[in-house]
Order: structure tokens, then C-alpha cells, then sequence
């Protein structure tokens, strides 16, 4: 298993910490706890760039019995790929530190937590390799002082993405009205493995104008990168304004659009 997991029992206490997963998930029961409106990055995707790690919060409500205390067990919402969540989940994000609750009731607690995403290349705690952008089911878990745990799965999913960069460059710079214009660019996203960014090849994306004056970009055509994620066409040139590429995004990938270039049309 590549990603971060959890589980500490030190002096009667056990803490969601980046830690080395046990040999052997004990047996003990977990706390007789449910968890309910789990929500991470505010319902967001998760971008991720090269080398920086990523801190993102989340809150999520828990339900216990009334004679169970919770300063009894600790709790963290979780990321996973595969059929279910646990410790043989395809892969798995845990947050670093047990979550933060507040009791509203006998029987509910509202938790908040912060989980930690560290492109792989980053030091020797980097979780993430690049084939594992894209979507990702969340979860919960509880841990008590025996080592128990209760997992829970199903509460929604979210999209983990590697951040993109895109360039436009239009040239020349100034034209005679009626004449060509040659608009390069770049569209590249962050390599998890390596901490660079590479081209993002074979995908649409769109060649904008603006007028000058104006506040909207206007589609002029769609064209897809190359091999190396490099963009070239041309198009006429009417009137002064901006150009841009833009990018839709995919699952694995955001949106982005390129900063204009202005041209001058004489």
C-alpha cells in the first residue's frame, strides 16, 4: 500500500498520525460510532501541484451511543480507491491528526480535520504517484484504546487532480489587419513521481479571443495538444484584443485557461 496509514496505540491513547500501519489489523471491536454528512475541501476537487503539500479541511458529523464518551476514541475522515474501505482498501489517505469534536448532544459530535496530500517525489513521507489522480470515494474512521477500529465508507466522493499550467503566445506583435496570427502555447500538469510538470498530451483545448474593451472571451476554435502537450494554430487577424488557450479539465486534470496576449492590429 503506497499511501499514508494510521493507527497508534501509545499509553492508552491512540493517535491518527502518519505512522507505519501495523503488521496485523487487531481484532478488538471498533467504537459503536456512525458517521454522517462528511464533507472534504468544502466539496471541492483537490488540486495538487509538484512539490508542496496540499492541506485541505474537512468536517463531518458522529453519532455514538450516549454512555459512550468520547474522549474514549478518536476519529478522521479517510480517502480510498476500491470495493471497500479498510486497511486492504486499493489505496488510502488518512489524515495526519485525529479530528477535533464538539459535542451538540449526548449522542452527536461535530468533528472537523485537516488531511495532508505530498506529491510522492516530495521527502520519504510523499504519498502520491501520478496514476492515482482522479476519483476517490471518502470515508470515516474511529479508533479506541484497544486498537479497535470502525470503518465507514459510502459518504460521498471527490476528485483528486494534478494541478495544470497553460501558455498562449500570439505573435507577431503588431499585425496589419487581415493578416495572420500564429498563437503557440504549453498545457502541462504536475508529475507526481518526478515533482516537474509535464505536457499533457492529445487533449482539446480552446483558442479564445477578446476584444479590446471587452470583458468575454469568445471561442474561436478547438484543437488538441501534441505528443508533448504543445499547441499551434492560426487564425486572422480583425481587430486588437487577447488571446488565450483554455482548457476544460478532465477527471485526473483542472481547468485552466492561459493569461491573454494582447496583439496590436494596425
Amino acid at each position: 500500500m503506497r499511501i499514508r496509514a494510521l493507527v497508534l496505540a501509545a499509553s492508552g491513547a491512540v493517535a491518527l498520525s502518519a505512522l507505519a500501519v501495523p503488521a496485523a489489523q487487531a481484532a478488538t471491536a471498533g467504537p459503536a460510532v456512525t458517521f454522517s454528512n462528511l464533507k472534504v475541501n468544502s466539496g471541492k476537487n483537490i488540486v495538487v501541484g509538484t512539490t508542496s503539500t496540499v492541506t485541505v479541511s474537512a468536517t463531518y458529523t458522529v453519532t455514538k451511543p450516549a454512555n459512550l464518551s468520547a474522549s474514549s476514541f478518536q476519529t478522521g475522515p479517510a480517502l480510498y480507491r476500491g470495493a471497500t474501505l479498510g486497511m486492504d482498501s486499493d489505496d488510502l489517505i488518512i489524515s495526519d491528526d485525529p479530528g477535533t469534536c464538539t459535542a451538540s448532544s449526548s449522542t452527536v459530535l461535530k468533528c472537523s480535520a485537516k488531511i495532508q496530500f505530498r506529491p510522492k517525489g516530495t521527502d520519504e513521507d510523499g504519498d502520491l504517484i501520478s496514476s492515482q489522480a482522479g476519483t476517490w470515494k471518502l470515508g470515516a474512521l474511529a479508533v479506541n484504546a484497544d486498537d479497535g477500529i470502525t470503518w465507514q465508507g459510502g459518504l460521498g466522493s471527490t476528485h483528486l487532480q494534478r494541478r495544470a499550467t497553460l501558455t498562449a503566445n500570439a505573435s507577431p506583435e503588431p499585425v496589419k489587419k487581415g493578416k495572420t496570427i500564429t498563437v503557440t502555447g504549453k498545457l502541462a500538469r504536475a508529475n507526481w513521481d518526478t515533482n516537474t510538470y509535464a505536457g499533457y498530451s492529445t487533449q482539446p483545448v480552446k483558442l479564445q479571443f477578446r476584444k479590446k474593451g471587452s470583458s468575454t472571451y469568445t471561442t474561436l476554435k478547438t484543437i488538441k495538444t501534441s505528443s508533448t502537450g504543445t499547441l499551434k494554430t492560426t487564425t486572422t487577424a480583425t481587430v486588437d484584443g487577447y488571446y488565450r488557450y483554455s482548457f476544460a479539465g478532465t477527471t485526473t486534470t483542472p481547468s485552466v485557461s492561459a493569461a491573454g496576449d494582447f496583439v496590436d492590429v494596425q
